[in-house]
């Protein structure tokens, strides 16, 4: 085991992560929605979801435990007994961002980048009639 790891185990960052997760909820008192309701037009401020980032969580980290860039990016394979852990938390993340996009809380559009969901349009002139093909491609893996 190395000597300078913050997290001993994948229970460690797994609990990490969860009060990453009850931290974001905090947050979203931060970030409010003020909408005007009723026939009175009452103000009401509702905190808004904030979404899952790996940024997020490694600032979470960084601030709380220590630096845990090097558990996501095994350089060395240091880290190999984390990388079950590490890939948890990148698909929740990315489940997380695209059903966001997909109910309106957040940006579609950016979500699409984010996750490497890319819509493309394929317009062919046959003379008579142009044919639109629209496809999203495989996105890369590199999460």
């Amino acid at each position: 085991m190395h000597p300078t790891r913050i997290f001993k185990s994948e229970s460690e960052m797994q609990k990490a992560w969860d009060n990453f997760k009850l931290n974001l909820k905090e947050q979203s008192k931060e970030w409010l929605k003020v909408q005007y309701v009723g026939k009175e037009g009452e103000r009401v401020a509702d905190g808004q979801k904030v979404p899952m980032t790996l940024e997020g969580f490694k600032r979470y980290c960084r601030e709380n435990h220590g630096e845990v860039e090097q558990y996501f990016s095994n350089k060395d394979n240091i880290y190999t007994d984390f990388v079950g852990i590490c890939s948890h938390i990148r698909g929740e993340i990315r489940e997380n961002q695209i059903i966001g996009g997909l109910l309106g809380f957040y940006n579609p559009s950016i979500t699409q980048r984010l996750n490497g969901l890319v819509e493309k349009t394929n317009n062919e002139n046959t003379g008579e009639t142009t044919i639109t093909v629209v496809y999203a491609e495989k996105p890369n893996d590199n999460t």
